[in-house]
């Protein structure tokens, strides 16, 4: 039996950009919550084959948010929560008329580095043929660092794969899709990749039992030492 460290991608992403606290944080994380639940109901509901309505998909929105408020235990006033209810249904129309709307959420992927470190990496959506989809609820492009790190780890584990980054920004008027195709990372930009992960999966990752891990794998040399 073979033991690894692992950890998922975001986890990744956090721990080398990491936020400090800022007022209005769980909001914002319930809210992000809240959309991306609501358009995986509705993209759930497209592949069955229904086209999801519109008072359909505001009576979704609501039960959303207060569920996610509610987990949350954030409070809302009945303004508020009438702005956020309108900014998340403009997300789920945009979503509707996107390139991604229909489409299913890849299979969880493993990037095995060095038979040490295993990483879990799941994009938002793929074709599953050729290209995948990571989708923000706000405006990423050009990609900030965290973005920019998250995508390069998606890219390692789809080698070959077209990356495109899809932004529904929730706080435009109205919310128009915005896409963009991300250009393969360099070789020092995966070799950075890579370094991180496995340094932080050895540090910090959760061990487990190689040969009980679910692939599919995508494996990649352990870092060499790095250079003065």
């Amino acid at each position: 039996m073979t033991t690894i460290r692992t950890l998922p991608v975001h986890e990744v992403v956090r721990q080398t950009y990491p936020r400090p606290p800022r007022e209005g944080d769980e909001l914002a994380k319930a809210v992000g919550r809240a959309i991306d639940t609501a358009l995986t109901e509705v993209g759930h509901q497209a592949r069955l084959g229904r086209r999801p309505t519109n008072s359909g998909m505001r009576a979704l929105a609501a039960e959303r948010l207060d569920d996610e408020t509610e987990t949350a235990a954030v409070e809302l006033s009945p303004e508020s929560r009438a702005a956020l209810l309108a900014e998340i249904h403009a997300v789920m129309q945009a979503f509707r008329g996107s390139e991604i709307f229909g489409l299913a959420r890849p299979k969880t992927r493993v990037i095995l580095i060095g038979d040490e470190v295993g990483v879990y990496a799941q994009p938002d959506y793929w074709d599953g043929r050729s290209r995948f989809f990571e989708m923000k609820s706000y405006l990423a492009l050009p990609p900030p660092p965290d973005v920019a790190l998250q995508l390069r780890l998606f890219q390692l584990a789809y080698p070959g794969f077209e990356s495109v980054l899809i932004c529904l920004d929730r706080h435009t008027a109205p919310v128009v899709p915005r896409s963009s195709s991300i250009p393969p990372p360099t070789p020092d930009e995966a070799d950075d990749a890579l370094r991180r992960a496995y340094d932080l999966g050895r540090s910090a990752g959760e061990p487990k039992v190689l040969e009980y891990v679910d692939g599919p794998f995508v494996r990649y040399p352990a870092p060499g030492p790095r250079l003065p």
